[in-house]
């Protein structure tokens, strides 16, 4: 019977767009290694989905105008298409807002509570009058308790990186209103984490062969471990099983990696055998891999396995969590608030979804931040998939083509290069295998070139333009061309986890019929090419990528980054910026946004309007010393004429920052 692997990777907040960095970090790393293990023929179940309840659903589903049901619809069917469209092998793509998911989530909930790890507390809660609720951390603004940042963030400052408890804040405001919030006694769970620190511990105890920075991180963590709120107030979530718990709904960290167990009840019911999920997530046999990004490592490695040793069934633990790091975008974050990003569908009409794979996992965060660059990926499919892979393959079956009429040549009579050749293929196809196994996804992409170089080392030693000029060595040339063959043949294999389409196209190249992806490694990899067997006509794989259009691709990526024409500093020299104090603020009528503002900048005051209502109350704003652009031209906004213009930054209306100054004096120029 074939060893049970079940694979996961992190399921998808239906918040936004796939990106490269969501691909490279859990996506394709797992698909690679589910490939390869259905290659070794291994019970192979992979599954993910989308993560779809969370305060931050509800709140960009309210500016969106939608339900929180539309609005993660529409993103979950996005994505799903994204993946689709990227050859991703899902057995299952799930959702938690599937009807079976909730079920499992609460019977979870009522295990921990049975067996005594969670405990309700009444504590003052964050409460808007205006909004008449609770507002979770997302809602909230405030200053910082740490640095005094007056638009800091309910549970994270933004500029200088603390986290706290939201209750911490000083003059907290909801994010929506701008209004005050005020303290007030509501009830919620905790799960007793506390309780769980040996017995984690001890789990981790034969864990030695993970990843450093996973062990680096969560070791430390468990130390600290302290009960935990699982509650939130709200309608969009699971909610709580038990009575006096109107209003409440399980926070999403709790829920979400239950979504792992939900998917595979899905595919279960969806194959017509509503219980074959216990086969994997209830037998000890299974091997269980969660493919995470690193700031999904504490939610894997400590709250989803406590929360499972506090259950009455024996759901299996992971016996890995290979988390990545971070890909950036030429150097900075993905950002599509700040247009910093790369729209798939419209990089996948010119270029190919296996140029894509190759480039990501080429350039995996296997253990460090990688940088996605249009230069660097230009530089991969030229030299690496045209000029070594792509260059062998092509230039072996155009010479069985001219020379071998067109068929697998029979090889005998092999003397010390051939043979030498055929063990370094082995031993390379060996390693490619060990790679796969222990989640090396980037050295996979440098043996499969190496074994591509060895190819073209070993034609270009062997000389078959030469030896097929003479009969009485016409079978050196034919055992040249037929070794090639069978490298060619290792090549599609090794390669067929990454760029499947590629390497289904190899295989047809050199005669076979069937479907790469459902052979057995080990077979291929034993045996040897038939003499004889039809060749199809040769083809390009790959395509170079010229200069000009990786130009395109990055200035169009500054383009849509709002990056504006240089000037020279003359231009710059005309502007003038003062110091100005606000004097008053008061709302614009018929506006959400806007706000008069009386300005002191020192020779005079002026009248100024500023769409920053959204962002700021008018407390916050009284008497704040800022930037502003005294020369522009006055100029009317809804009928009120503004003298001037505050200089602030921001992602959108109520997401805005302002730099403040305490120390200078109305009027000082600011250069």
């Amino acid at each position: 019977m074939s060893e049970k692997i079940l694979i996961t990777s992190a399921l998808l907040y239906a918040n936004g767009s796939l990106h490269p960095g969501h691909i490279a970090g859990a996506y394709l790393p797992a698909d690679c290694y589910a490939r390869y293990q259905r290659l070794q023929k291994k019970d192979v179940l992979y599954v993910s989905g989308s993560d779809e309840y969370g305060f931050a659903i509800t709140l960009n589903a309210e500016l969106a105008k939608k339900s929180p049901q539309e609005y993660v619809d529409h993103f979950h069917n996005q994505n799903l298409k994204l993946f689709e469209k990227l050859d991703f092998s899902f057995d299952n793509y799930s959702r938690t807002t599937w009807k079976g998911h909730k079920k499992i989530v609460q019977e979870f909930f009522l295990d921990l509570l049975k067996n005594g790890y969670i405990e309700e507390k009444v504590e003052n809660h964050l409460f808007s009058e205006k909004e008449n609720k609770f507002l979770a951390d997302r809602y909230v603004l405030g200053t910082c308790p740490k640095c005094g940042y007056e638009n800091a963030r309910g549970d994270e400052c933004t500029k200088c990186g603390a986290t706290y408890d939201s209750n911490d804040l000083k003059n907290p405001k909801s994010k929506v209103s701008l209004t005050p919030l005020t303290l007030k006694p509501t009830k919620h769970w905790y799960l007793r984490f506390d309780k769980f620190k040996e017995k984690l511990v001890s789990w981790l105890d034969n864990k030695n062969n993970w990843k450093q920075n996973v062990l680096n991180f969560i070791l430390p963590y468990i130390k600290d471990l302290k009960p935990r709120s699982i509650t939130r107030d709200s309608n969009w979530g699971v909610p709580l099983p038990i009575e006096n718990a109107e209003g409440k709904v399980l926070y999403v960290w709790f829920d979400a990696p239950i979504g792992y167990i939900s998917a595979c009840m899905e595919w279960a019911e969806k194959i017509g055998d509503p219980e074959k999920w216990k086969d994997y997530w209830l037998d000890p046999k299974t091997k269980l891999v969660h493919f995470i990004g690193k700031d999904n490592i504490p939610f894997h490695t400590i709250f989803f396995p406590a929360m499972i040793m506090g259950q009455n069934k024996p759901y299996k633990l992971a016996d890995d969590v290979p988390a990545n790091e971070f890909l950036m975008l030429e150097g900075k974050q993905f950002s599509k608030s700040e247009n910093w990003y790369i729209d798939i569908d419209k990089f996948l009409k010119k270029y190919t979804v296996d140029e894509f794979r190759y480039y990501l996992m080429a350039n995996a965060p296997e253990n460090s931040d990688a940088d996605f660059s249009y230069k660097d990926f230009q530089m991969r499919v030229n030299s690496e998939l045209v000029g070594k892979f792509g260059n062998f393959i092509h230039r072996t079956l155009t010479f069985a083509k001219n020379k071998c009429f067109g068929k697998q040549p029979k090889v005998h009579d092999l003397d010390q290069i051939d043979k030498k050749f055929l063990n370094q293929m082995t031993v390379l196809v060996n390693e490619i295998s060990c790679a796969y196994e222990n989640f090396h996804l980037r050295k996979v992409t440098q043996l499969i070139m190496e074994l591509s170089q060895l190819g073209n080392v070993y034609f270009d030693a062997k000389k078959p333009w030469v030896s097929s000029k003479s009969e009485a060595t016409f079978q050196d040339m034919y055992n040249t061309i037929g070794l090639s063959i069978e490298c060619i043949k290792r090549l599609a294999l090794v390669s067929c986890p990454v760029i499947p389409k590629t390497s289904q196209t190899i295989w047809n190249l050199i005669g076979f019929n069937d479907e790469l992806a459902k052979q057995e490694w080990n077979e291929i990899n034993r045996s040897e090419m038939v003499a004889g067997q039809i060749l199809q006509e040769p083809k390009i794989l790959f395509k170079k990528i010229e200069d000009e259009e990786i130009e395109k691709d990055i200035m169009s990526l500054k383009e849509e980054n709002n990056f504006k024409d240089q000037i020279k500093y003359d231009d710059f020299a005309k502007l003038d910026m003062r110091v100005g104090q606000i004097l008053k603020v008061e709302k614009v009528e018929k506006s959400e946004r806007l706000l008069l503002l009386e300005v002191d900048i020192g020779t005079e005051k002026r009248q100024i309007v500023s769409g920053l209502a959204k962002a700021f109350s008018i407390e916050d704003l009284l008497g704040k010393k800022v930037i502003v652009l005294v020369n522009l031209k006055p100029t009317k906004i809804m009928g009120i004429e503004s003298q001037g213009m505050i200089i602030a930054g921001g992602e959108s209306d109520d997401d805005v920052e302002l730099p403040f100054f305490s120390d200078l004096s109305p009027g000082a120029e600011v250069s």
